[in-house]
Order: structure tokens, then sequence, then C-alpha cells
């Protein structure tokens, strides 16, 4: 996606609108989405038109004096995007959709807590409720614009989905992303067991800036091998989010150059359209100028130095083998050979672990132990190739999935030591 601030109105909504159908947050009927521009003309989703196949024409301006332009009518629920806008001067675009898990949670009058990931609550805010309207109505325009007059850029809609909003699209898009990504994840926890959440002391923890030795510098030597890691992790970073393995806000790789620099994601860049340029090079303490460095660089770094065997790490989390997390139960990969093969034993780490002890971390992820879990924060995958730590995250997702979905089949029955053994005899794997 193209840096959000010079991109049409109509572009912007139909980008956000193409990923929130694809992503499953939508449906065809369902979502709306505006834009107000700064001569307070109002670029808005049309009502009645196929969300997925929906095109820049198809967009529709309401103009300052209440003149429409465009090939259809605006969204039936222009009422409340007008009535928000008009009660916070400091909101410029709005989204409104059903998506699956926050349904639920507006159907049954509960929130998602955002305390279940770290940097959840300070994605969304304050999350606020709206009760029930007839949809469309200059009553459900009153209720929704009211809750956002008390400072929230979150909304629950009683029985109705979502709202949030933001400066730009796409930061409201990223509250409501997070606000789903944490409803996904209780849902998981809750078919394992009981969810956890985080404390503010937790909260302001791990938001602390640990990078303090690295110092920005002008890297002026780039080298081809650079560039064919630079561009193929570009694409690996945007497959993990179209495989929901990454939000848009959350997700970290790296790749080893050598034995003394590695390229790493940036903070605060979407996944979703990241690009080689986007890409960190980190050369011993020193990184590239112009960047902002990714909070986990000396995680990474720390890892890299401790097991030279490792080429390529990642930080995901991906919604059902985080309900494993949120719910501090262990993950069994022995469901399928592939699984076991590619996982082996998945080690989990309380809260906070690698900040307080780093080097408890650094010596168990390996060959031997590729993938971890830390409890309401990530999983860890490594490889010898970017390709490998990937697919071993997918891998692990997929499984977890499989093994949720078992319980209301009569639960999982693992793969038995025997045949542990007969894999490890087979594959040649580490003992």
């Amino acid at each position: 996606m193209e840096t959000i601030n010079y991109v049409h109105p109509r572009d912007q909504i139909v980008e956000i609108m193409q990923r929130i159908y694809g992503y499953g947050m939508t449906t065809t009927s369902g979502g709306n989405l505006s834009v107000l521009d700064s001569n307070g003309d109002m670029w808005i989703s049309p009502g009645s038109v196929d969300k997925g196949t929906l095109h820049r024409e198809d967009i529709v301006c309401v103009k300052a004096d209440g003149t429409v332009e465009g090939r259809h009518k605006p969204s039936s629920e222009f009422p409340f995007h007008r009535a928000i806008y008009k009660m916070r001067p400091d909101i410029r675009a709005i989204l409104h959709a059903h998506p699956p898990a926050l349904v639920s949670f507006s159907i049954t009058g509960q929130i998602p807590n955002t305390y279940v990931h770290p940097t959840a609550k300070m994605i969304c805010g304050t999350v606020g409720y709206a009760p029930y309207e007839v949809p469309g109505s200059e009553a459900l325009g009153k209720q929704v614009s009211n809750a956002f007059a008390e400072g929230h850029s979150t909304i629950l809609l009683e029985n109705h989905g979502a709202c949030t909003a933001g400066a730009t699209l796409l930061q409201a898009f990223q509250r409501f992303e997070t606000l789903d990504f944490c409803a996904r994840l209780i849902n998981s926890a809750l078919q394992l067991g009981t969810p956890y959440y985080l404390s503010e002391t937790d909260l302001e923890f791990s938001q602390i800036d640990r990078n303090a030795d690295f110092r920005p510098a002008v890297l002026e030597e780039h080298s081809s091998e650079e560039m064919e890691l630079r561009y193929q992790m570009s694409l690996l970073v945007r497959r993990a989010y179209r495989q929901k393995l990454f939000t848009s806000t959350e997700g970290t790789f790296a790749v080893r150059i050598d034995k003394n620099s590695f390229l790493i994601t940036p903070r605060e860049l979407d996944r979703g359209g990241l690009r080689p340029e986007d890409l960190i090079l980190v050369k011993g303490s020193t990184f590239e100028a112009g960047h902002k460095i990714s909070r986990a660089t000396w995680f990474f770094k720390a890892i890299f130095d401790a097991q030279p065997e490792i080429n390529s790490l990642i930080i995901a989390n991906p919604p059902n083998l985080m309900g494993y997390c949120v719910s501090r139960k262990p993950f069994d990969p022995r469901v399928i050979p592939e699984s076991y093969i590619l996982l082996r034993e998945v080690p989990s780490f309380p809260f906070g672990t690698h900040f307080r002890d780093c080097r408890k971390v650094t010596s168990v992820v390996s060959p031997r132990y590729p993938v971890i879990m830390i409890e309401n924060d990530c999983i860890l995958s490594s490889g010898r190739t970017l390709l490998e730590a990937f697919d071993r995250m997918e891998v692990a997702e997929y499984s977890a999935k499989a093994t949720i979905n078992a319980r209301a089949l009569g639960g999982m029955k693992p793969i038995n030591d025997k045949q542990v053994a007969d894999l490890v005899k087979a594959f040649k794997l580490i003992p």
C-alpha cells in the first residue's frame, strides 16, 4: 500500500475495503468507510454495492454543502459518519464493519479486553460501547457520536459490529484490525481454558526501549546479496500478512546477511505493503539512518550472536497459536508428521522472560528448539533460511488451529512416542 497521505481518498477506501473483505471481516453488503477532506467534503463507500469488487469510481463524494456526487447513493450509515465528524474535529476517517469475532462480543454485550496483548491498548485506546439503534437512522448516529464524544476512537456497537476512527483511514483500520485480533485471541483462548490478561505494569515494562546500544549511521555499501534478501523478505512479510500471521502493525522478520549484519522490519510501518527499501540494515551496533528501528532489534541480535546456525527469525501473533499463549496452555506439536518434523517441541516462557533474562531464551532457541512461545506476547520461529522460518510459523499456526478444532470432536490423539522415535530416525532429526 502506498504512503496513505499521498493517496486519493477514493483509492484509500478501495484499498482498505479490499483488506477488510479479503480478511473475512465484512461481507458483500456489509461495511462502510469514509474520509473527510480538508475542504469539508466527505468521501464515503456506496450503499448496496458489492464490497468484494469495489472500484474507485464507486466511491461517493458528499460535498460540504450536502450535494452528492457519484453514480451511487452514499452508505446508509452516512448519518453516523456525519455525526461523528461534527462531534470530533480531530477525526478524519471512519470505518464500520461486522467481523464475526467482534460481532460475537457485540451480541453478548461484552468488550474485548485489549490487555490480552502488550501493544493492543496502545493502538486501540479505550474502547467505548454504543447501545443498539436502527441501522442508518439518526438515532444510531446520535448513539455512536455520543460514544466518540467521550473520547474513544474505538467503539463496539450493540448487536451491530464495531466502528473505529482516526486521523487517517489506515489508523482507523489498524484500530479496527487490532480490536478484532484481540477478540480472536480471546475466543481461541476460551476454547482452551481461561484467558490471562496483562497488568498496566506489564504494558509499561514491555514498551521500554531496549535499543540504547544502537545508533543511526549512513550505511552506503549494499551488496547484491543484501538486495536479493530485501526482495525475498519483503515478499514474505506481505505474505505473512495475507496468511494472517501478521497484522498491519505487528510482526517482525529478520535475516542474517553475515556474521556482523542483518536486515529487520521497521517499527510502525504497515506490514501489508512493506517494500524492500523499508527494511533496515543493522551492522554491528549501527542501523540505517532515516528509519525507525524495530523494538525487537536488540533481541534478534542477541539470538543471532548466541546461535550462529540460525539465519532467520520471525516474531508473529497467529491467532490460534496465540490462543495457547493467552490461555497459557502447553501446545503439543505431535499433530501430523510434518508438524513434529518442523517444530519438534515448542517451549513456552512466562511473559517478559526475554526482557528480564534474555539468556534464558537465547540459550533455548536453536535448531533443536526452532519455535518458542512467550505468554501473552508472541511466537518466535527460527530457521536457516527466510522460507524455513516462515514455513515453521505457518505450520505451527495450522497445527494449532487443527488441535483447537479437534476439541469439539473429542480431543487430539497425538503421535505416540514410538512414532516420534521413528520420525527422529527417518529424518535424522537432532535427538
